[in-house]
């Protein structure tokens, strides 16, 4: 753990550990954390020696979100990625090699987003999950608005992207939005056994695979990706958005008006 936010990273063997590690914040993002983040998995896919990713992070918590006011607030920076980096929501670039997810304690917003661009998650006995941008004005702007559905259907995805409510990793295991949950101080071990068990099968044969298993919903997700601006077009911009993300930085329950 460090003081200041950073992505970090762990080679072990065929195995890349990718760490976040804001956890004064409860590993909050700024945005260049968002960029680095993209830039570790980019060199990941790059490099031949590593086979599989295991995407982490550090403390009792995998991420609170955005640190809004890095965001929208008067401090607000504007970090751009690479044009050919590696999307950490898997919207743009997307790696072909496997990534596993794991996720303990607050697990909100970008950071269910970040796991479902993943292939795998295992999950903490502490996780929390929360996908609560209709709370704060907005909508999910980084794929949950698909993923969810095509990882627990239609009214799971519903009930939970509708009332912006916390659920548990039982929860989340019993809807297919994790794959495994074990004991908190476990969970990232898990993960490593996982990736390591990845690493004994042919890396072009799981690659093409991936890629045959993204081709089926291939058409389905450009949809979805495409309509993103037009969301995004339609709630940042309204009175309730600008309400939403002021009541929480006022640490307030927010008065929507439908405007």
């Amino acid at each position: 753990m460090t003081e200041s936010p950073q992505i970090r990273t762990e080679v072990d063997g065929r195995v890349l550990k990718i760490v976040v590690d804001n956890v004064r914040k409860k590993n909050a993002f700024v945005p260049e954390m968002m960029v680095a983040l993209g830039d570790a998995l980019t060199a990941f896919d790059r490099d031949d020696e590593q086979w599989v990713a295991v995407l982490c992070a550090a403390g009792d918590h995998t991420t609170a979100g955005l640190d809004m006011p890095r965001f929208f607030g008067p401090t607000a920076t504007a970090v751009e990625p690479a044009a050919d980096a590696v999307d950490p929501f898997a919207l743009k670039r997307r790696t072909l090699k496997p990534v596993v997810a794991v996720v303990q304690g607050i697990t909100y917003t970008i950071g269910i987003e970040m796991m479902l661009a993943a292939d795998i998650v295992i999950a903490a006995d502490t996780a929390r999950f929360c996908q609560m941008e209709s709370k704060r004005g907005i909508a999910p702007l980084g794929g949950a608005h698909f993923r969810f559905l095509t990882r627990t259907g239609w009214g799971n995805a519903m009930y939970h992207l509708m009332l912006c409510d916390e659920f548990d990793a039982q929860r989340a295991l019993q809807i297919g939005l994790v794959q495994e949950v074990v004991p908190y101080g476990k969970h990232i071990d898990r993960a490593m056994e996982i990736a390591h068990a990845i690493t004994q099968h042919a890396p072009l044969g799981l690659r093409a695979m991936k890629e045959a298993a993204l081709r089926y919903i291939a058409a389905g997700e450009a949809a979805a990706i495409a309509a993103i601006p037009t969301i995004s077009e339609r709630v940042m911009g309204t009175e309730d958005a600008t309400e939403g993300i002021r009541s929480f930085l006022e640490r307030r329950e927010a008065r929507f008006t439908g405007r």
